[in-house]
């Protein structure tokens, strides 16, 4: 096997971290001595070993003047682990091969740097493309301090995403849905408006079908936006049995008794800015969730809350999926208000790529 094939192997190690090492990222690492693959491993959860530890202490002695590739820049700081680097340098490594350089303005190049001043052979650059898409949520986290954001909806071919009087079960297929939920299983968070809540009462968990390659599906935060705090008690959201909280996003002027009945439920009420128009400000918003730990976030509507994020120049990514069915008539759109008068105001989206599930399409790309 070449490089390239080495590296891509670490990148498929990488992702069995999914949904699970946030808000550290996923890694890959394969070890290989005279041709032969002798350890491999990945980052399995957040405050257990980095995938260079795991992938050593899987070679045992053959990595002793073996190379190591590894899908980010080994780090050479002490955090929830020790350094990797000591790690690798223990084992006698000679050849380190990484895909892409730390993001953290703090630690970047400090990795290979240190193990280039001990006499390795350090090269970098090989699959960064395909490392940074992998770790696209870790990387604008580091940068910036917000969570990625994805926005996801189903609709028709005519852009709807209901009925009028609400009815959305089901416009997608079987398939589409079940990806959907893969998708929630890698994101931290979850976000929806009350007025979805009160039409849908969903539960917003992950609910696979299959087993994961390292355990089950993890759910995210649930978020609710609720400026006025006129959520049920008899939410589903707020009756669950799962291992994630419950946030209801309100205004500075919410009721008293009503935030104690919520947070009774085990949920949390965070404030937020409220706009002119009465809803919650999505962009401070991002900031606290930031703050927070969520390093990515999946909106899932309703339209006027996809058209505020779009609004407020949030989303990172888009995935629409259509399903061949036209409604007519005054459904509801996937994105609410009035929107720009010109077609050159149109938001662009870029990096275009089309998936098929059954007889449905996903639309995915940058904005």
């Amino acid at each position: 096997m070449n490089d390239r094939e080495l590296m891509e192997m670490a990148l498929e190690l990488a992702r069995k971290g999914e949904g699970y090492t946030a808000p550290n990222p996923m890694v890959g690492a394969v070890v290989v001595k005279e041709g032969k693959i002798v350890g491999k491993g990945f980052h399995e959860k957040v405050g257990g070993p980095h995938a260079e530890v795991n992938a050593l202490k899987d070679a045992g002695e053959a990595a002793d003047g073996a190379t190591l590739y590894v899908t980010l820049e080994p780090c050479n700081h002490t955090g929830r682990t020790p350094p990797c680097t000591e790690a690798v340098m223990k084992a006698g490594v000679r050849r380190v091969v990484v895909a892409m350089e730390d993001p953290n303005p703090g630690v970047n190049g400090g990795g290979n740097d240190y193990l280039m001043s001990q006499g390795l052979r350090v090269e970098t650059g090989l699959c960064r493309a395909e490392a940074e898409e992998l770790n696209r949520f870790f990387i604008k986290h580091v940068r910036t301090g917000r969570p990625y954001v994805l926005v996801k909806c189903a609709a028709t071919l005519d852009g709807r995403i209901a009925t009028a009087t609400g009815d959305s079960k089901w416009v997608t297929g079987e398939r589409s849905r079940e990806y959907v939920h893969r998708l929630r299983h890698g994101m931290d968070g979850i976000m929806v408006g009350i007025e979805t809540v009160k039409k849908d009462d969903p539960s917003l968990t992950t609910r696979l079908t299959f087993r994961l390659p390292h355990g089950p599906g993890r759910d995210p935060i649930r978020i609710i936006l609720d400026s006025k705090l006129s959520i049920s008690p008899a939410a589903k959201v707020l009756n669950l049995r799962s291992d994630a909280k419950t946030l209801i996003v309100a205004g500075e002027d919410a009721s008293p008794e009503k935030i104690g009945i919520i947070e009774a439920k085990g949920a949390e009420v965070l404030f937020s800015p409220i706009t002119r128009t009465g809803r919650i400000a999505l962009d401070p918003l991002m900031d606290r969730l930031g703050a927070m730990g969520v390093t990515s976030l999946l909106i899932e509507g309703g339209g006027r809350v996809i058209a505020g994020a779009f609004e407020a120049k949030i989303p990172d990514r888009i995935n629409f999926f259509y399903a061949p069915k036209i409604l007519g008539g005054e459904g509801i759109s996937i994105c609410g208000g009035i929107g720009p008068q010109l077609m050159e105001k149109a938001i662009p989206v870029k990096n275009i790529q089309v998936f098929r599930f059954d007889d449905d399409v996903m639309i995915q790309g940058d904005t």
